[in-house]
């Protein structure tokens, strides 16, 4: 699992930072989460395939989260693109797109599918055969979501010296990838645990961007190996939180600990502060290990 940070600041983009947006790839895919403003020209800094991204998650409806994804989807169309793009979002991202494009005759070349989400609840949004997307509902000034990514179970791993030993021709190993155990014609019984391994295990992550502190998320985002939590403010500002709608770094790690998660990202920050090792300093009297995005920053779970 991969995580590039094209950007993690909160408000408005600057000659130094970039407002949040973040690919995902998690089983040899690739998902955009959120898309500040700019995040067309990090993608190309980053060297990311335009290509690969075929589903971008939208947490909210908040500038520096979403308003460089006209820019990206005119993009996509003057590249020729010809895949499907699948945008998820909040009701009325499709509104604001469409007219956009319907009002600058910027009409795409692919088709462009809007799933609007109007739910307080976590709901199941996407699935393939290899990983699903759950909403993790969060509170803030407006309607909001983070993201919960799941890999699913892959198949067993085939024992290549346990198979040679009992004989076992190759076309019967996807067979065993899939769990079955073998007859013999004899009529005796391979064991599947026998000559196969364990699948890989899963990898699982989790967005949430923005919102204030919020033990209702908990259930959702437990055990998960990555939490990536905003932390807008530093302690001295916690009266901040509320009326804006943030959290803080000791808030944020906080909901890891009580989570039992494996690793805590934080990002998010107001430019307000001279240094983001404020936040991790913070963030460490209450849970460990916690690991700061910035721009450009790569992470490999």
């Amino acid at each position: 699992m991969k995580l590039n940070i094209l950007g993690c600041y909160s408000a408005t983009p600057r000659t130094i930072t970039n407002p949040t947006s973040q690919v995902l790839e998690i089983n040899n895919q690739m998902y955009l989460i959120d898309c500040g403003e700019g995040t067309q020209v990090q993608l190309r800094k980053h060297k990311i395939k335009f290509s690969r991204i075929n589903q971008i998650f939208i947490s909210h409806l908040h500038g520096d989260h979403f308003f460089g994804l006209i820019g990206l989807i005119s993009t996509f169309s003057l590249l020729n693109r010809p895949n499907d793009l699948h945008i998820y979002g909040p009701k009325g991202i499709k509104e604001i797109i469409l007219l956009q494009i319907k009002l600058s005759k910027s009409y795409t070349k692919y088709n462009l599918f809007f799933h609007e989400l109007e739910s307080t609840k976590s709901e199941l949004i996407f699935e393939d055969d290899k990983v699903e997307v759950h909403t993790i509902p969060l509170k803030h000034r407006i309607y909001a979501n983070g993201f919960l990514f799941k890999e699913k179970p892959g198949l067993r791993r085939i024992n290549i010296n346990a198979a040679q030993e009992q004989n076992i021709n190759v076309c019967y190993f996807n067979k065993l990838k899939q769990g079955s155990d073998l007859q013999r014609e004899d009529g005796t019984i391979i064991k599947n645990e026998t000559v196969t391994f364990d699948p890989l295990p899963t990898q699982s992550y989790a967005f949430c961007s923005d919102t204030v502190y919020n033990e209702e998320i908990i259930p959702l985002i437990k055990n998960v190996d990555v939490l990536y939590h905003e932390s807008t403010f530093l302690e001295r500002d916690i009266e901040k939180c509320i009326p804006t709608g943030h959290s803080t770094a000791i808030q944020a790690a906080t909901m890891a600990k009580k989570a039992n998660v494996k690793n805590l990202i934080l990002g998010h920050y107001s430019t307000r502060y001279p240094e983001i090792e404020l936040f991790q300093k913070e963030a460490e009297t209450v849970f460990k290990p916690v690991l700061l995005a910035d721009d450009g920053k790569v992470f490999k779970f």
